[in-house]
């Protein structure tokens, strides 16, 4: 008995028949729509490079017949002249070659012998002489001397873009040649002369595409203004595009090679440009996707009358098919949109690292090589007692020109990580003033540099307001600083202030500093305020900058909600805008002053702790304050001084000094605990911070820990002895 095969069930043969018809149909639907699109975008495109390149040929052959009317004038005024100087016997002075050029409307005159040499000249304005003077030298133009009923005529091109329209014909009255020439000027080329550009204006890259006009390989008008001036072979669309072997055929091609978008375009040549005419796909196939869909949607009703349940769950199982692949597309995109962010975001960073530790290279070994350098020379020179202490005021400015390097750079990285907190204090606008001009004017006054306050300004309408004074002090301090600094002998620095606005409880002022310094260049003023930007590559080792004055006003102004705009003209001088906003503040009593006698201003006799884990740090403060006259105990953490304080009975110490970042126990914890032991003199005892944490926002943090001052390191001591002096001042009263 022979055993049959299985076959294809009825169902599945009618189900796959039917669905091979739907493919085969919709295929052919697809196919015959994208063949009609395609035929109407060449269409499309055809009509439109044809009009141009008509409309190119118009112009060029309007251009060359006004070029030929231009010149056929001149040497008609040519002839002229040469037929005055006739009637003249030759007079050529100034007066009748001026008259002559007037008559004739002529820009100027060459009167040349029989050699070709210059014998008069006349010119109503200053002429491109290199240029007239090859001319002159043309054989073409001498043989007009050989040959009196020839005439020569040529338009020359100058260099500012205008041109010269130049005759020459024999002499009627001696042996010579006539030059004459008219000079058009740049604007009425401009104002008069048809541009192709123009053509363009009207088209669309969206409606009409992207439609470019070439002379040679350089393109010279497109509606997309991005190309013009680029170079056709450049651009992989036009470069494919001008390799088809016929014009008006339409050619597929890419974007770039490495680009998915496909565009599909056209050429045709006139006869002094190539006109290119091209569409991104999914503009050319702009029905199709369209017939597809209506196909799609007809068929599958059609398919559903005749087997709905069959085709519900096929098209079900179909439609989660092409989801999880949409998904999976998707998430792949996003995978490798964020795979390029992060590896762009790595380049940057390597390269702003890269460029940081080089200039910060740069800028810290150099005062330190200085530093390294006098202390060898001291050593080697120890009984020179003046070569010495030179050397030793040279470190201390070396030293002071490193710590303000690096708190510019701590500033800055505040700045960017947004850091910096701006304080809301009541502060008098005319003092800060005072404050700051005391500084600046003893520096100008050092560098032979005069400040002046403009007569012009207002008054200060509301000098008391909320603002942060320390960081508006640095704001001016910068600016002031860098207008003494990159000005010159004798030069001057003025300053304008002015009320921009006033509305309810703010008021916005605004101040104009200007000083006759070296300026800046235009396009450096682009980049004055990105960070370590110095328009001179010797600027640091000159002026002892470090590019990052003006980044940081520029952030503190933004923080303050004002703004800064900078003007400059080089070997002029620089202006500086600076506008800020603030709210108005009632007038604050002002303290009353302390009488001098009845205060002590130092350190004589007072017993001091101090809290610092770096022995040599504590080993120079020690010396520093012994020699000051006080006694120090010192301890190496928090801990121990907590621990010391609470041992001793009270009125031991008379102040404490503490470090803020320590092993065990840092100072901030440290102070907290003193504070909190139930002696009477634990809240009362002054506890000063001597840290390395310079910034406003860490003596803020000090201030709420419990501490009475903040002393950034490295230390001045007079400026340590005048707060611990103040800080007792109560308890020894």
């Amino acid at each position: 008995m022979q055993i049959k095969k299985p076959g294809i069930p009825a169902a599945k043969r009618h189900i796959l028949a039917h669905l091979l018809l739907g493919i085969l149909l919709i295929t052919g639907i697809t196919f015959t729509a994208a063949r009609a699109d395609l035929v109407s975008t060449r269409r499309s495109l055809s009509a439109t490079t044809s009009y141009v390149k008509e409309q190119c040929n118009r112009y060029a052959r309007i251009g060359l017949a006004s070029e030929t009317k231009s010149l056929m004038r001149i040497m008609e005024s040519c002839k002229q002249i040469s037929y005055h100087l006739k009637e003249a016997n030759g007079l050529c002075t100034d007066s009748a070659m001026e008259g002559y050029a007037r008559s004739s409307y002529v820009s100027g005159i060459f009167l040349l012998d029989a050699k070709g040499q210059v014998a008069s000249q006349y010119h109503a304005e200053e002429p491109a002489s290199d240029l007239l003077l090859d001319a002159l030298a043309s054989p073409a133009l001498l043989d007009t001397a050989v040959w009196p009923e020839k005439r020569y005529a040529v338009r020359l091109h100058c260099p500012d873009g205008s041109e010269i329209d130049l005759a020459a014909t024999a002499r009627q009255d001696a042996s010579g040649i006539v030059v004459a020439y008219y000079h058009t000027p740049l604007e009425y080329i401009d104002a008069f002369n048809l541009s192709i550009a123009s053509l363009l204006s009207g088209y669309s890259t969206e409606n009409d595409g992207t439609i470019v006009v070439s002379s040679g390989d350089t393109i010279v008008a497109s509606n997309n203004p991005t190309l013009i001036g680029h170079s056709a072979s450049d651009i992989p669309i036009l470069r494919k595009i001008r390799t088809m072997p016929e014009e008006n055929k339409l050619s597929h091609t890419r974007q770039t090679p490495s680009s998915l978008s496909q565009y599909f375009g056209l050429m045709e040549r006139s006869r002094d440009f190539y006109v290119y005419s091209f569409l991104p796909e999914h503009s050319v196939f702009s029905n199709t996707p369209q017939i597809f869909l209506y196909s799609l949607i007809g068929y599958i009703i059609l398919f559903a009358g005749i087997s709905a349940l069959r085709w519900k769950m096929a098209q079900r199982y179909r439609e989660e098919q092409i989801q999880a692949q949409q998904e999976y597309a998707a998430q792949l995109k996003d995978t490798n949109e964020q795979l390029s962010i992060a590896v762009a975001q790595a380049d940057r960073a390597n390269a702003a690292k890269t460029s940081f530790l080089s200039r910060m290279s740069h800028d810290i070994r150099t005062p330190l090589n200085g530093i390294i350098g006098l202390l060898e020379i001291d050593a080697a020179h120890p009984e020179d007692t003046h070569l010495v202490n030179t050397n030793r005021e040279k470190m201390r400015v070396a030293a002071s020109h490193l710590l303000s390097l690096i708190n510019d750079i701590l500033q800055m990285s505040k700045l960017e990580s947004g850091e910096i907190t701006l304080a809301r204090e009541a502060l008098d606008l005319n003092r800060l003033s005072v404050e700051v001009l005391t500084i600046i004017e003893q520096r100008a006054a050092e560098s032979g540099i005069t400040m002046t306050y403009d007569p012009h300004s207002d008054p200060v309408t509301f000098p008391w307001v909320y603002g942060s004074p320390l960081h508006l002090r640095q704001i001016f301090l910068n600016i002031y600083t860098n207008c003494i600094k990159y000005n010159k002998i004798g030069g001057s620095i003025s300053t304008l202030f002015t009320c921009v606005n006033t509305a309810d409880t703010q008021v916005t002022y605004r101040w104009t500093i200007t000083d006759t310094g070296i300026g800046m260049s235009e396009a450096f003023l682009k980049h004055i305020f990105d960070p370590f930007a110095q328009e001179r590559a010797d600027a640091r080792s000159i002026h002892h900058g470090t590019g990052l004055g003006m980044t940081i006003v520029k952030g503190l102004i933004e923080q303050m909600h004002g703004t800064i705009e900078v003007r400059s003209q080089e070997q002029v001088g620089s202006t500086f805008i600076i506008t800020i906003p603030f709210e108005i503040a009632e007038q604050a009593t002002p303290a009353e002053p302390t009488t001098p006698s009845t205060v002590s201003t130092g350190i004589q006799g007072l017993s001091l702790l101090l809290a610092e884990d770096n022995a040599l740090n504590a080993e120079i403060a020690q010396i520093l304050l012994t020699d000051a006259g006080a006694s120090v105990t010192t301890v190496s953490n928090g801990e121990q001084a907590v621990e010391q304080f609470r041992t001793n009975p009270p009125g031991t110490f008379d102040a404490i000094l503490m470090d803020v970042m320590m092993p065990v126990m840092d100072g901030l914890t440290a102070t907290g605990q003193i504070r909190a032991l139930g002696r009477f003199d634990a809240r009362t005892i002054p506890i000063i911070a001597m840290t390395a944490n310079a910034f406003a926002e860490d003596a803020r943090k000090c201030l709420e820990a419990g501490m009475n001052a903040h002393l950034a390191k490295p230390l001045e001591i007079d400026k340590v002895i005048a707060v611990i002096s103040r800080c007792t001042r109560n308890t020894r009263t």
